[in-house]
């Protein structure tokens, strides 16, 4: 199958091609087989890859594809090949199987939608980006699969451009990123001025083997840290750069699903994992990585618990949950990192699509304030996002307490009791806003509107959710902490983890361990019985909160105002030297007055020679004497 392996994303981009290109004249069902079956393959392959892999001996499990010499210039060549190892496999079936799952889901919500072949297309083309992002073999193609991600979510994101809203949503989402990607390309291009090569396995080999970067905190490799993290920080929506991606909630929901909670904004993730031979060695970049994570989990989860927009509310859990993937890469736990993004992805996608579920229901309402009473109208959809919901609490045994968990247990035992408090904290804080979101969509009284008469998904939306709820209450358990047995998945990744630097491992008792693990329970269990109290029980107390905290009630409603501060600091003084500066000064006071003055030069100077020509025979020999007598004069005043 490893032979094949350049199958893998060609499927997909196959697929993209087929309903692009003749998608408009082909029947929505024809439209629906190509795309599907296109995804569906590609995790087929994908599958086959992996078992291959499990095949081999832990210590080979590499393989490398060479299909071309892409770019020969000199001494420096770039090849098109792929890698796969166990970190490259796990995130290929991730975004193919979750991607799957979303393709026969977005079948009965978009069918009403006149772009259907368009949208597939779309899809089908992120699905190829983003297996070029995980199996690139260097730099450079990873990097083509990065933008092709980013350029993806622009299409996606404003999927319905006669919304302003949804236009403005992908401008916004597009700059962003690329102020995260000029971080990327100086870092990229600062590992080729110092290894002169851009693949993986000799740039990661030689850090390890040379001794000029032994010694931690070496300047170049701190430097190359901070500008890939750039660059992971617009993919991944870190602060600052995280404005983009609530407002990326313009698409549709399945959009968000796949790109938006499961696949592209792990991209980032990924890429700070692939590249942990160059984090591990410079601990003021990790400690970057780890205060931008943790920081970005407890501001995202605040901001959380006071949104209305149900899917904002999953917005900005995406966010809080991708900080803590940062910030469990920040204390060096990367193989935790990957586990809680293969956790999340399941859970996370569930709840988007149960979102979707529900809006679809409610003929498009998104305010969870319009909601209520819906438990027993969408039973499934009820079932599977309560699952999701206590998966992404942490409770016990479901997926998101293995991922978390371990998340947390390595931020104390790797000397971080502050970042372990903010986690535990931000942790409880998931719980409450999530089930302030269950309690208000599917308990008490219906508030939506008169006529609406909710109804449960066809089949082809609901057959995800139960997949995918599966998944996340199983999952976890391929990782089970030292307490409860042998970490698989960490032994899983090990190969792809080799060339780290590890400092010297704590040894703690796993009774302490479980102590922890009962702990992050307990302050789960504290907020879901909270949002209960607040949304069921007594439901007018969250008003009168409201109104007793109104000032911080506004900067949480209000996003702490980054948007805001972004206007001023930045769009207002850019427009201002554009208008002032570069338009009226540059532009009209220098560049059009020099070219009107040439224009007004030259018009003079064609009607002084107009003037000449007038036909009379006296002035053309007047001038014909003046021309004369200069010449003759010249002669005599500047002959040699």
């Amino acid at each position: 199958m490893t032979e094949l392996l350049w199958l893998l994303p060609l499927v997909p981009l196959a697929g993209a091609a087929l309903c692009g290109l003749a998608g408009r004249r082909l029947p929505k069902r024809a439209v629906t087989i190509v795309a599907c079956s296109a995804s569906g393959a590609a995790f087929v392959l994908a599958l086959a890859a992996f078992f291959e892999l499990l095949a081999l001996a832990p210590g080979d499990r590499r393989i490398e594809r060479e299909f071309f010499t892409w770019i020969a210039a000199g001494d420096f060549t770039a090849s098109a090949g792929f890698l796969l190892d166990p970190l490259s496999a796990v995130m290929a079936l991730v975004v193919t199987g979750v991607g799957f799952l979303i393709h026969v889901y977005s079948t009965g919500y978009m069918r009403a939608e006149a772009g259907y072949y368009r949208f597939f297309a779309y899809m089908n083309l992120f699905l190829f980006s983003m297996l070029v992002l995980v199996l690139a073999g260097n730099f450079l193609l990873m990097f083509v699969g990065w933008e092709g991600v980013g350029l993806c979510s622009y299409l996606l994101i404003g999927y319905y451009f006669d919304r302003p809203a949804a236009a403005d949503a992908g401008k916004k989402a597009f700059i962003v990123n690329r102020v995260g990607d000029v971080g990327f390309i100086l870092g990229i291009l600062l590992v080729f001025l110092t290894f002169g090569s851009l693949e993986f396995g000799p740039v990661f080999g030689e850090i390890a083997a040379d001794s000029a970067f032994a010694p931690p905190g070496s300047g170049v490799l701190t430097a190359t840290a901070l500008l890939l993290f750039v660059g992971a920080a617009g993919k991944s929506a870190q602060i600052p750069l995280h404005v983009w991606l609530p407002d990326a909630m313009e698409g549709p929901t399945p959009v968000s699903a796949l790109i938006h909670a499961a696949t592209m904004v792990t991209a980032g993730v990924y890429m700070v994992v692939r590249c942990a031979p160059i984090f591990s060695r410079a601990p003021a970049a990790l400690d970057a990585v780890l205060v931008v994570g943790i920081a970005t989990a407890l501001m995202a989860a605040t901001i959380g618990l006071v949104q209305t927009d149900i899917k904002r509310v999953l917005a900005y859990s995406t966010v809080s949950q991708l900080g803590f993937m940062f910030a469990a890469a920040g204390v060096g736990a990367f193989s935790a990192a990957i586990f809680h993004l293969m956790t999340h992805a399941f859970f996370k996608a569930l709840l988007f699509l149960g979102a979707g579920s529900v809006i679809h229901a409610l003929s498009g309402e998104q305010d969870l304030r319009r909601m209520g009473g819906l438990r027993r109208r969408l039973p499934i959809t009820f079932w599977t996002m309560l699952t999701a919901a206590l998966a992404i609490s942490g409770i016990f045994p479901l997926a998101g307490f293995f991922s978390k968990d371990e998340i947390l247990w390595s931020a104390w035992a790797g000397g971080h009791p502050v970042v372990w408090i903010v986690g535990l904290l931000t942790a409880g804080l998931t719980a409450l806003y999530m089930f302030r979101l269950i309690f208000l969509a599917f308990f008490g009284e219906a508030r939506y509107a008169q006529g609406v008469h909710p109804h449960e998904s066809p089949r082809s939306m609901t057959a995800p959710l139960v997949a995918l709820a599966l998944l996340s209450a199983v999952a976890g358990f391929i990782g089970l902490p030292a307490w409860l047995g042998a970490n698989r998945f960490a032994r899983f990744l090990e190969p792809s983890l080799s060339l780290v630097r590890r400092g010297d491992a704590p040894h703690l008792s796993h009774a302490l361990e479980f102590g922890f693990a009962a702990l992050s329970v307990a302050v789960a269990l504290a907020g879901i019985f909270a949002a209960y109290r607040l949304y069921v029980v007594r439901p007018g107390t969250a008003g009168r909160i409201v109104a007793r905290w109104g000032a911080l009630y506004r900067l949480l409603r209000d996003k702490y105002r980054f948007d805001e501060f972004y206007d001023r600091a930045v769009i207002r003084p850019v427009l201002r030297l554009s208008e002032r500066t570069l338009w009226q000064r540059v532009d009209v006071g220098v560049i059009d007055r020099a070219v009107n003055g040439v224009g007004a030069s030259m018009a003079g100077l064609g009607g002084v020679l107009r003037g000449m020509q007038n036909g009379l025979i006296r002035s053309y020999a007047a001038w014909i004497l003046a021309g004369t007598a200069a010449v003759l004069l010249y002669l005599s005043l500047f002959r040699n």
